[in-house]
Protein backbone atom coordinates (compact mmCIF):
# COMPACT_ATOMS: atom_id res chain seq x y z
CA UNK A 1 0.00 0.00 0.00
CA UNK A 2 2.55 2.64 1.07
CA UNK A 3 5.16 1.25 -1.34
CA UNK A 4 3.16 2.55 -4.31
CA UNK A 5 4.87 5.94 -4.15
CA UNK A 6 8.28 5.61 -2.48
CA UNK A 7 9.44 9.07 -3.54
CA UNK A 8 6.46 10.72 -1.92
CA UNK A 9 7.39 9.13 1.39
CA UNK A 10 10.96 10.44 1.23
CA UNK A 11 9.85 14.05 1.09
CA UNK A 12 12.04 17.04 0.42
CA UNK A 13 13.31 17.16 4.00
CA UNK A 14 15.13 13.81 3.70
CA UNK A 15 17.94 15.28 1.61
CA UNK A 16 18.08 18.36 3.76
CA UNK A 17 18.35 16.19 6.88
CA UNK A 18 21.16 14.11 5.36
CA UNK A 19 23.07 17.27 4.42
CA UNK A 20 22.54 18.65 7.92
CA UNK A 21 23.86 15.47 9.53
CA UNK A 22 26.89 15.51 7.24
CA UNK A 23 27.63 19.13 8.14
CA UNK A 24 27.30 18.45 11.87
CA UNK A 25 29.64 15.46 11.62
CA UNK A 26 32.20 17.46 9.65
CA UNK A 27 32.24 20.15 12.34
CA UNK A 28 32.46 17.51 15.07
CA UNK A 29 35.37 15.68 13.45
CA UNK A 30 37.20 18.95 12.94
CA UNK A 31 36.68 19.95 16.57
CA UNK A 32 37.88 16.56 17.81
CA UNK A 33 40.98 16.74 15.61
CA UNK A 34 41.88 20.23 16.84
CA UNK A 35 41.08 19.62 20.53
CA UNK A 36 44.09 20.18 22.76
CA UNK A 37 42.58 19.05 26.08
CA UNK A 38 40.31 16.35 27.40
CA UNK A 39 37.74 18.99 28.27
CA UNK A 40 37.78 20.33 24.71
CA UNK A 41 36.98 16.83 23.45
CA UNK A 42 34.05 16.56 25.86
CA UNK A 43 32.79 20.02 24.93
CA UNK A 44 32.92 19.10 21.24
CA UNK A 45 30.93 15.94 21.95
CA UNK A 46 28.23 17.74 23.97
CA UNK A 47 27.85 20.42 21.33
CA UNK A 48 27.65 17.73 18.62
CA UNK A 49 25.04 15.82 20.62
CA UNK A 50 22.86 18.89 21.12
CA UNK A 51 23.04 19.86 17.43
CA UNK A 52 22.20 16.29 16.38
CA UNK A 53 19.22 16.10 18.72
CA UNK A 54 17.88 19.45 17.53
CA UNK A 55 18.23 18.47 13.88
CA UNK A 56 16.54 15.11 14.47
CA UNK A 57 13.66 16.74 16.36
CA UNK A 58 13.12 19.20 13.50
CA UNK A 59 13.30 16.41 10.93
CA UNK A 60 10.77 14.26 12.79
CA UNK A 61 8.44 17.23 13.21
CA UNK A 62 8.60 17.87 9.45
CA UNK A 63 7.92 14.21 8.72
CA UNK A 64 4.91 14.15 11.07
CA UNK A 65 3.53 17.19 9.25
CA UNK A 66 3.95 15.32 5.97
CA UNK A 67 2.16 12.28 7.41
CA UNK A 68 -0.72 14.45 8.60
CA UNK A 69 -1.05 16.13 5.20
CA UNK A 70 -1.17 12.75 3.44
CA UNK A 71 -3.64 11.37 6.00
CA UNK A 72 -5.90 14.38 5.58
CA UNK A 73 -6.32 13.59 1.89
CA UNK A 74 -7.45 10.02 2.61
CA UNK A 75 -10.97 9.06 3.52
CA UNK A 76 -11.88 7.17 6.69
CA UNK A 77 -12.78 3.51 6.40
Amino acid sequence: MYNDHPLRLMGSSAGSYARGVAAIHRKYQSAIKHARTRQAVLNAYWKHKKESENLLAKHLKDEMGEVKRIKAKMEYR
